[in-house]
């Protein structure tokens, strides 16, 4: 925070592209709403008054009060505090109505929140099945790490994920578009970068989303709440990410949908194909295709209109029924039948022999910096000391023979003979 009000979103951290009523771009104002919205909160937590607030923005020479201090100049001292008092009292009541996290149990009760809102958002088609496991991941990094604040590289992380790196990196990028996470360095030559995983409810910082008629007295959260409308989406996110990195779950394997069939079967046990479709995320016709395909491989037992998990499905091993006469033995089995056995083992292989790449292009590129901050070489014209004998006479350095009309000057620099006067010359013994 003492980052972002002295330099300001650099980062484009808080950037926002909204449009406000007839068509008039407002970003810019969106993104100082949101830059003073979150100063404000951090300066409530420290224990600031709301003077001391305002006079910093308006009287510091601070990046991130710089609208408040444009706004002073075109419309007053006033219009700006108010503008200010506005941001103030939206924060403060922010800050007071949740829960600080102060303990390692207040992280874990809120990453708690934040994976039951996951499960309960649809995640449509491969990227939003890739996204999924994307968060399940690093959900289960932050757990072990006890902060949102995380160090993963893009390999290991895709390595986790079950898909390639370049999948991996993608899935980031529409992360960080959404403002679900972000990147706080590019790591280093032997850790990865750090990442903070952005837990947040509808965006409510634009105080054009919140007030029909903008920035107008009644406050900056005076609007309705937003809410997002109640899909049916409803997985377990643990099952699914104890398998997602297995070698059945890969693209031409059992992919996303399967898994997030399993998973939503995992969570409630027992449903029909309508309530399979809202729960999962997937279309109609690839729940068809992935229950056939769960079914022949003994996974899933249809009674009725509901389907149901076999005993041991999370296990990777079937049962047989009416649709099943081979029912799979394991994962790896199930993984052989689909024609995916060996993928995870390819890609780590790809991935290591990647890291000792890079490792040893860091190692050269160390070498090349190093020799680039050596002494620089002598200019040729001056003369060497290997090359000079005790009495001045110029000698070859491996054969020790005089070299005829080769001098060394007064200033250190060679000279020939030719060049020297003739009473200047001085002879040398053999």
């Amino acid at each position: 925070m003492h980052k972002l009000l002295v330099l300001g979103d650099k980062d484009a951290a808080y950037a926002t592209g909204n449009l406000q009523r007839g068509g008039k771009n407002t970003a810019a104002s969106d993104h100082a709403w949101a830059i003073t919205r979150a100063v404000a909160a951090d300066a409530v937590r420290v224990g600031w008054n709301r003077p001391s607030f305002i006079q910093v923005m308006l009287d510091g020479p601070y990046k991130a009060g710089q609208h408040a201090r444009t706004l002073q100049h075109r419309r007053g001292y006033d219009k700006a505090s108010a503008w200010l008092q506005r941001a103030w009292d939206g924060a403060q009541h922010y800050v007071f109505s949740t829960d600080p996290i102060s303990t390692r149990q207040d992280f874990h009760a809120a990453l708690t929140a934040f994976r039951s809102r996951v499960e309960c958002t649809p995640w449509k088609g491969i990227a939003g099945k890739t996204d999924l496991r994307n968060l399940i991941a690093r959900m289960e990094i932050c757990a072990r790490a006890g902060s949102w604040d995380h160090t993963v590289s893009e390999r290991d992380l895709a390595e986790r994920m079950g898909c390639s790196r370049t999948t991996a990196h993608n899935s980031n990028q529409r992360l960080l578009n959404a403002k679900m996470l972000r990147q706080l360095d590019n790591g280093s030559p032997t850790e990865g970068a750090r990442w903070m995983l952005i837990s947040r409810l509808p965006s409510t910082t634009s105080h054009h989303w919140s007030t029909p008629k903008g920035p107008e007295a009644g406050g900056a959260m005076s609007g309705p709440d937003v809410r997002q409308a109640d899909t049916g989406a409803d997985i377990d996110s643990r099952s699914a990410g104890q398998l997602m990195h297995l070698d059945a779950f890969a693209h031409h394997g059992l992919g996303g949908s399967g898994l997030a069939i399993l998973a939503a079967l995992a969570e409630r046990d027992g449903q029909s194909l309508t309530e399979l479709r809202a729960s999962a995320s997937i279309s109609r016709s690839t729940t068809y295709r992935q229950l056939d395909k769960l079914k022949l491989l003994g996974l899933i037992r249809q009674e009725g209109e509901l389907n149901h998990l076999s005993p041991t499905a999370l296990e990777g091993i079937g049962t047989q029924t009416a649709d099943c006469t081979d029912p799979v033995a394991g994962w790896p089995e199930t993984a052989e039948r689909l024609g995916t056995v060996g993928t995870g083992e390819r890609r780590r292989r790809h991935h290591e022999a990647q890291r000792i790449h890079w490792q040893h292009e860091q190692v050269r590129l160390a070498e090349r910096r190093q020799a680039a901050r050596r002494a620089p070489l002598p200019h040729p014209a001056v003369a060497q000391l290997q090359y000079v004998r005790a009495d001045g006479c110029v000698i070859d350095p491996t054969t020790g023979e005089i070299i005829e009309d080769l001098y060394v000057a007064t200033d250190g620099r060679w000279i020939f003979g030719q060049e020297l006067v003739h009473g200047d010359r001085n002879e040398c013994a053999g």
